[in-house]
């Protein structure tokens, strides 16, 4: 009998050890973790044991992703209550960028918006925008997140003249020492014309730490600010 056509009796006998439970006390197997052997039944606990730690620490990893998501959610809730109350649609694009800073600790932020109606055309968060940035803000189906490959929109961060720019300490000048490393970029649309709708502007984040915004990363909250963010702005808009 060979070890297969064992293995292949035990699996159809499972009663086997039950009506010979004497065996279990004399089946000697290697210890994974010394050379000294071990019965059936302290090796059975072993691989237990290896089992639990394993689901322990899935159990924490979930209840970590868990509480992050709690976080995330309890600061989003605080930047909607923050745009949502402001009643002066000049200061509402200010008033989302500095929120995203606050709220969520990013260094900066930044947006701009085209076509907006006669009473925003002379703002700083309407100057113009080039038509490459337009095609490209009209090909996001979804957050970008990544590394700032040199992206013309980057550069709001940086300017001198900020357009729609703010830091955590409300400075009106927020230059950063170099480009942001990693950015999120949010195409604009008006909800009520459909996910297909022509981008009627651009949100951007950026940070120094090329780890904070990366392609891996989750985007469900991005996307709901992205969300948020067009339907407040879409009041300022051409209709």
């Amino acid at each position: 009998m060979n070890d297969r056509e064992v293995a292949e009796y035990l699996l159809a006998n499972p009663e086997f050890f039950s009506q010979h439970a004497e065996l279990l006390a004399t089946i000697r197997l290697a210890n994974p973790h010394g050379k000294a052997a071990v019965s059936l039944q302290e090796r059975q606990m072993d691989i237990l044991r290896d089992k639990y730690k394993v689901l322990e620490r899935r159990l924490a990893e979930l209840m970590r992703y868990g509480h992050e998501n709690d976080s995330i959610a309890s600061k989003f809730n605080r930047w909607t209550a923050r745009v949502i109350a402001e009643r002066d649609a000049h200061a509402l694009p200010r008033t989302i960028t500095q929120g995203l800073i606050e709220s969520f600790d990013v260094p900066q932020a930044a947006l701009r918006l085209w076509e907006v109606a006669e009473p925003y055309r002379e703002a700083d968060f309407a100057r113009h925008v080039g038509e490459e940035v337009r095609l490209f803000t009209n090909g996001l189906a979804a957050p970008y997140c990544g590394a700032n490959s040199g992206f013309e929109a980057a550069q709001w961060l940086a300017t001198n003249a900020p357009v729609a720019v703010a830091t955590a300490d409300g400075n009106e000048v927020a230059p950063l020492d170099s480009a942001p490393q990693s950015v999120a970029l949010l195409a604009l649309r008006d909800p009520q014309a459909g996910p297909d709708a022509p981008a009627f502007g651009l949100l951007v984040m950026g940070s120094p730490d090329l780890r904070r915004f990366h392609d891996g990363m989750a985007t469900d909250f991005l996307t709901q600010i992205g969300t948020l963010a067009s339907a407040a702005l879409s009041r300022l808009l051409t209709h």
